[in-house]
């Protein structure tokens, strides 16, 4: 059974949310349009290339909408991961923007620290989350009024209070068009429009990270279960996600 005949079940307000979705989107292009005809767009979508974000990246070619989208490629991935990026660099009409990072600090960390280093502690993962997702985002998001995440409530306990639109970071306002979809919804729009999708979703993975760092769960298990399992749940976080208003950073998507 793959992934769209396991999960592609649609909640009761799919189209109000759909609707919703789509509303804040064109809103989100409006209000972030490049200041100048050809110039660079305010707003840009950060996907993870998961599920959610493969829906995002969809709407945002199909509506079409002038919103940038691009990819923190960890030199870490899947190689389903990558191999879904190639064809989402290809079917897009909208340019996928691929940031890596500095293979200088990749290299002088790995040799410091060596290959396994994320397993050791979770000082050193969170070290190495810094150089392959925390700087390049910081170069991707440079000049950015605003951008889009796949965020949903559903997720975990600490996204549960995910807002459609988060301004608590003052550098930047946050998008999470899919905040209140359940998992099913996703599934049922990936069914109805046939997009495109990580291979990996058919082999138990929900939620898909760095190779390293995510393997399938069990049914029944938590939704990120399979993300830094070797750590305690409170511990789960990188930071490319960061609730400005308390101390608790929240789990990249």
């Amino acid at each position: 059974m793959n992934a769209i005949q396991l999960n592609a079940h649609a909640s009761a307000g799919f189209d109000a949310k759909l609707a919703q979705t789509s509303a804040l989107l064109h809103q989100a292009a409006r209000d972030y349009a490049p200041v100048a005809a050809g110039s660079a767009t305010r707003v840009s979508q950060a996907s993870s290339l998961g599920a959610e974000d493969m829906v995002i990246s969809h709407l945002i070619n199909s509506l079409p909408l002038d919103i940038g989208i691009f990819v923190l490629e960890t030199g870490a991935l899947h190689p389903e991961t990558l191999e879904l990026l190639s064809r989402l660099k290809a079917s897009s009409h909208v340019p996928i923007e691929v940031f890596t990072p500095r293979n200088e600090a990749v290299v002088q960390f790995v040799a410091r620290e060596g290959k396994d280093a994320m397993y050791q502690s979770i000082a050193l993962r969170k070290a190495c989350c810094q150089i392959r997702k925390m700087e390049p985002l910081a170069r991707a998001l440079t000049g950015k009024q605003a951008w889009i995440t796949g965020l949903r409530r559903e997720q975990s306990g600490a996204r549960a209070d995910v807002p459609l639109i988060d301004t608590t970071d003052a550098a930047r306002v946050k998008l999470n068009p899919l905040a209140n979809w359940t998992w099913g919804d996703v599934w049922h729009f990936i069914s109805l429009h046939q997009v495109d999708y990580n291979p990996l979703h058919d082999q138990s993975y929900p939620s898909i990270g760095c190779a390293p760092c995510t393997r399938a769960i069990s049914l029944g298990d938590d939704f990120r279960a399979g993300r830094w399992w070797w750590e305690d749940e409170a511990a789960k976080e990188c930071g490319l996600h960061v609730n400005r208003s308390n101390s608790l950073e929240k789990e990249p998507a």
